[in-house]
């Protein structure tokens, strides 16, 4: 039949290699990480940062030890796991050695050791935003029910991992948010404390970003590269590209700040701004007045 000889042509031009035509895309036999464990390895976190926030059951103080180990343990033995499985994927190796393992282990207690930082910092996340807002009534309704908590949950989680050159693991954790709240945060960048980004649909904070402290983002703000310098060869070269925004800076919606340029202390810039340049610290960036004018007669711009 005639559909049998389309399927048949399908399979063949879908498994084999045509170079001539497509960039070629090898065959991956190497192990993978999981995105269903990491998204356990991450509410287990939660749990740690945040005990009771899931909506599953309230933590009493009296079972709030026993209740942190347990997820503690989880963390470790599922996270050393899917570090190993990154480590074998980096490497592309299909079977893992003693030196390889001892790796994922040492880099898994690694980053427990970073699990209080990780909380100190979310906690000043949740202050400023609750600060910042006067809608937000109370911390627990900015941590169970503001996107931008799990945005920057999952953010300091990777930078973490990041830090500790785990690789892949880091921007999945990332992009698992981003594909929740619209909020994209590249794990390699470097935010400081009482960090806050008001709604977050459409923020865009890329790799060298570096964010002082007390900051404030409002939707649609894109810290973005202007451009990016290739090697001889045409490739991208990973180096600094974003800014620099330094402490008590606000900047409103649908503002884009491009390039390695630096967004001095104290600055507040306005929305639908674009901006390439250096400002200096109390600098006020605001858009010129709209013009008004009257059309008639069905006449438009």
């Amino acid at each position: 039949m005639i559909h049998n000889g389309i399927i048949q042509n399908t399979i063949t031009e879908l498994t084999h290699n045509h170079a001539a035509k497509y960039p070629y895309i090898p065959l991956h036999r190497q192990h993978i990480p999981s995105l269903p464990l990491i998204n356990e390895i991450v509410a287990s976190i939660k749990e740690v940062i945040f005990p009771g926030y899931s909506g599953v059951s309230a933590i009493e103080e009296n079972a709030l030890i026993l209740h942190t180990g347990e997820h503690i343990y989880k963390v470790f033995n599922l996270l050393k796991h899917q570090i190993l499985q990154t480590l074998l994927f980096e490497q592309r190796l299909n079977e893992a050695n003693a030196e390889i393992r001892d790796k994922a282990d040492e880099i898994s207690c690694a980053f427990l050791e970073r699990l209080p930082h990780i909380k100190a910092m979310l906690s000043t996340d949740v202050k400023a935003m609750f600060n910042s807002d006067p809608a937000a009534k109370s911390y627990s309704e900015v941590i169970f029910s503001y996107p931008s908590i799990s945005a920057l949950l999952n953010y300091r989680i990777a930078h973490e991992l990041s830090l500790l050159n785990v690789p892949i693991l880091p921007r999945i954790i990332t992009e698992l948010a981003h594909s929740t709240t619209g909020i994209d945060i590249h794990p390699g960048a470097t935010i400081g404390s009482y960090f806050s980004i008001d709604h977050g649909t459409g923020v865009v904070i890329g790799q060298t970003t570096i964010i002082g402290n007390h900051v404030t983002l409002y939707q649609g703000v894109t810290l973005g590269a202007k451009s990016f310098t290739v090697d001889d060869e045409g490739h991208p070269q990973d180096v600094p590209r974003h800014p620099i925004i330094e402490d008590h800076v606000t900047i409103y919606s649908n503002s884009s700040i491009l390039g390695r340029i630096t967004i001095g202390h104290d600055t507040i810039i306005g929305g639908n701004i674009w901006l390439t340049h250096s400002v200096p610290p109390y600098s006020r960036i605001l858009q010129t007045k709209a013009v008004m004018l009257n059309f008639t007669d069905g006449a438009g711009i």
